[in-house]
């Protein structure tokens, strides 16, 4: 992280540390987090993902712009779909618009390099993974939304940001990029490396 310098309260502050890691957890103190939606439920502030501040850019241009401004693309956006599901099973929503955003693109889950689910919960994610048969060795493969925290209005561009540029240091061809939104939807994207 670079280091940012703020006045607070007429005094400079140096922010040079992520906020969000917790490298003092253990598996015993996660235990012992108390579940949050209901008494006896499963998710807890240790299995989802934390609110952070983020922020991001991405520039989305034509072929036409490409050309006329000598731009060099770093992926291709294939495809991309928003759907909507049940809100009251809002968590699965990334499932629908990858799948819809992967037959538009002509593709498969199988012929994805990458992929990122946003972890809104330990268990959404599992369920998106079971439900598109991802493959848990290329999702998330630096960490999810509870590992690096959950810019809302942010994460979309992080996780395009983040898939565009580890699809081309790992030299892969395809990401998907997914996530559910609140009130029953999700947004799925198929990026392609132009390396």
């Amino acid at each position: 992280m670079a280091p940012i310098e703020m006045m607070i309260k007429k005094k400079t502050v140096v922010m040079d540390t992520d906020e969000h890691p917790r490298p003092e957890s253990t598996i015993e103190s996660l235990t012992k987090l108390p579940p949050v939606f209901m008494k006896d439920g499963l998710v807890s502030a240790g299995n989802a993902s934390g609110i952070s501040d983020g922020a991001g850019v991405v520039i989305l241009a034509s072929e036409d712009a490409v050309k006329k401004y000598n731009l060099t693309p770093l992926a291709r956006l294939v495809s991309y779909h928003v759907s909507g599901c049940d809100p009251s099973i809002m968590g699965i929503g990334p499932a629908p618009a990858a799948r819809r955003a992967l037959e538009k693109a002509g593709l498969a889950v199988g012929d994805m390099d990458l992929c990122e689910v946003n972890e809104a919960f330990a268990a959404q994610y599992l369920a998106v993974e079971k439900e598109l048969g991802l493959d848990p060795d290329k999702t998330n493969t630096n960490g999810g939304a509870i590992a690096l925290g959950h810019p809302v209005g942010a994460s979309g561009s992080r996780i395009t940001a983040h898939l565009t540029h580890e699809i081309r240091r790992t030299g892969g061809r395809y990401a998907l990029g997914s996530a559910c939104i609140g009130g029953g939807q999700g947004i799925a994207v198929i990026l392609e490396n132009l390396k």
